[in-house]
């Protein structure tokens, strides 16, 4: 892509938005010029992220008008009836996703596409919920999930409420490398859409219909003695946090006043993710000062939340995904017997094998899928129609859950709602979360685990992460400590390698570039460049009979890794 021709093009739209061309002509360093120029933000599979800015490789108006009109297209050659069916379209807290939200309504209004806008913030699993109560073709949600203040996301949802998948996401691909004069996008404002029927606003209505299919999951508990102390991370899950929390009977939730409102620039938060300790300081110091129970974080679009208990010490101590999945497996299933035969609890293949072996041990089968929760949602849909399994719970490390079948994505809604449930639980049992957390460890072994992200972005760093993972495609690993290396695993191959006896097999996922090496301990490491963000994430599991143990092999397992990074 010619950067400079491309960077003309945008100066020389007479009808340009002000602000876009200010922005430009502005800019004086060419490299800037050309990394905003130099290609097209990335539509994947998990849909379109970047920072915000003017250029083709940012995230603005012209690029969001470019990839709405794209899905209109696809939606429209999938079936002429989906412009009645329509597309819900939700947004977070970010700064500019009210205005992106509107340009993707104004530009399907103007295709004849019907757009379902909701009238304010919601959480993302609300979205999910919304396209399966509608009926809709689609949805799109406007976030950049946890990123900092700068970045935004587009997220494309298909008709049964999950993200699209390889198949249908290839498809729309497509539909949108075919836009090229996007300036010739046409779009109708909110007020015409509205006139003419083409927008319809979503609200209240919606909201009580997802509250009701969220607090059937749950067991309520009037007038729970449990206090929690809960931030929002200034994004959008206050409402519907609080008010799920308290229609289950939980009276004691005290909300961080300074995380309360939402606000895009992220203030007491510039790295949103409640993976990190350092967001939830204003809730423990909080929590200490109103003696809380536990603490529970949202991220900006409320699909994923983080869980803080107190350790023997009475410090605060927060708990990684893995760590919170595993407790929830184990409580979800141990709570409802009821739950059929045939019951699956589902997560992916760099989530820790805690939560597997749990399940099993309640009688349940385990199925692993590719990175994402699409793929979780995915498997959802296809039991829901052969009635395979019954789906009873999803899980992935970073941070995100689901009970039930109301949606097809984490839900950072109902997963507070459980994890205050079972705080509850076991506290009536004399016990804290970290207590529960241990009996499980001296149950089924220390399941220890890590995460380390290289950040390797531009042209320069995007060259990087294929040489470190063609170099890893041809490593020659044995084993470390006293685990000998099994299998090898490449997921873009469709290759599984029984390093023992030297036998293939397919892989029976869709292809994706991952690779995940697996020891005779329950072990593995596993490396996966992501998909929205310029990062190379590389995942670490390791087991021990104790925590020293396991720990002490993590730490080695880590430095063997990142040497062979370098």
């Amino acid at each position: 892509m010619d950067y400079k021709k491309a960077y003309q093009e945008w100066l020389n739209q007479a009808d340009l938005d002000m602000a876009l061309r200010q922005e430009l002509e502005a800019i004086t360093d060419e490299k800037e010029i050309e990394d905003r120029f130099y290609t097209e933000l990335e539509f994947g599979t998990g849909g379109m992220r970047g920072k915000m800015a003017a250029g083709t490789n940012r995230m603005n108006i012209v690029m969001i008008a470019k990839v709405t009109y794209g899905l209109g297209k696809y939606l429209l050659n999938l079936d002429p009836q989906n412009s009645e069916k329509g597309v819900a379209i939700a947004y977070d807290s970010r700064n500019f996703s009210r205005t992106f939200a509107e340009t993707a309504a104004g530009v399907l209004a103007k295709m004849g596409v019907k757009a379902y806008l909701f009238e304010e913030l919601r959480p993302t699993p609300e979205l999910s919920f919304a396209v399966r109560h509608l009926n809709a073709a689609g949805g799109i949600v406007i976030t950049a999930s946890h990123n900092p203040k700068e970045y935004n996301g587009y997220k494309v949802y298909g008709p049964d409420g999950g993200q699209m998948v390889t198949a249908s996401a290839d498809a729309l691909i497509a539909e949108i490398e075919k836009v090229k004069a996007v300036f010739d996008i046409q779009k109708l404002t909110l007020k015409e859409g509205l006139s003419q029927g083409k927008i319809q606003m979503v609200g209240a209505e919606m909201d009580d219909a997802f509250t009701k299919a969220v607090t059937s999951i749950c067991h309520p508990n009037p007038n729970s003695p449990l206090k929690v102390v809960y931030t929002p991370l200034h994004g959008s899950g206050n409402k519907p946090v609080r008010r799920v929390l308290a229609e289950l009977g939980y009276q004691n939730v005290i909300v961080v006043p300074e995380q309360e409102l939402p606000d895009g620039n992220f203030t007491t938060a510039p790295y949103p993710n409640p993976e990190d300790r350092s967001v939830f300081t204003l809730a423990m110091a909080l929590a200490d000062k109103c003696n809380a129970d536990i603490i529970i974080g949202t991220d900006p679009d409320s699909d994923r939340v983080g869980v803080v208990g107190r350790n023997p010490k009475g410090e605060f101590d927060v708990f990684t995904g893995n760590q919170t999945g595993a407790l929830l497996v184990d409580y979800y299933l141990k709570t409802r017997p009821e739950l059929p035969k045939n019951k699956v609890v589902i997560k992916t293949i760099v989530t820790s094998e805690l939560g597997g072996v749990v399940a099993k041990s309640y009688g349940a089968n385990v199925v692993d899928v590719l990175t994402g929760f699409k793929y979780i949602g995915e498997c959802m849909t296809e039991y829901e129609k052969t009635g395979e399994y019954t789906f009873a719970f999803g899980y992935e490390e970073s941070y995100g859950y689901l009970a039930g079948n109301y949606a097809r994505d984490k839900d950072a809604v109902v997963a507070s709602a459980l994890v205050c449930e079972m705080a509850d639980y076991y506290e009536k049992q004399g016990l804290t979360l970290y207590e529960a957390l241990i009996a499980l460890y001296e149950k089924h072994g220390y399941f220890i685990e890590d995460v380390m992200a290289l950040t390797l972005e531009g042209i320069a760093g995007k060259a990087k992460i294929i040489e470190i993972m063609n170099k890893f495609r041809k490593v020659k690993l044995t084993g470390f400590a006293n685990a000998q290396l099994l299998k090898f695993n490449d997921y873009e191959a469709s290759v599984s390698r029984d390093l023992t006896t030297g036998r293939e097999a397919v892989i029976d996922l869709p292809k994706s570039n991952v690779l995940k090496f697996i020891f005779d301990d329950y072990s593995w490491f596993a490396l996966r460049p992501s998909g929205t963000e310029p990062k190379l994430k590389i995942y670490f599991s390791v087991t021990g009979k104790t925590e020293e143990e396991a720990t002490t092999k993590k730490d080695l397992l880590k430095k063997i890794v990142t040497d062979l990074t370098e």
